[in-house]
């Protein structure tokens, strides 16, 4: 099963991307733009996500997407580490989020 250590390797693999603690808990940024989170049960993260999009991620899949109520005004979706399929797909995930923060500079 995948874990916030495999969150951490695989977000610290991609370009300038750096490790910072926030509330508490480990962040990952890009350019000084956070593109991921783990919250301290460590059993699911955060990543950018647009807002259409992500009603469309949890119609879909809602045991692995969701979004917490104080993060509903946000840009965000949860994801829940038991439920992605293998480090291929929690890697697609990282990417996308990271793409989105990155500056064009690194995703041209």
């Amino acid at each position: 099963m995948l874990d916030a250590d495999d969150v951490r390797s695989i977000a610290l693999s991609l370009p300038e991307t750096a490790e910072k603690e926030r509330w508490g808990h480990p962040t990952y940024d890009v350019a000084g733009r956070m593109f991921v989170t783990v919250p301290d049960d460590e059993t699911s993260f955060a990543v950018r996500c647009p807002r259409f999009d992500r009603e469309e991620l949890i119609a879909a899949e809602p045991q692995k997407f969701w979004v917490p109520q104080h993060e509903a005004a946000s840009a965000w979706v949860r994801v829940r580490l038991a439920e992605l399929e293998d480090s291929q797909e929690l890697r697609d995930i990282l990417l996308d989020s990271w793409r989105q923060a990155a500056p064009s500079r690194l995703t041209e």
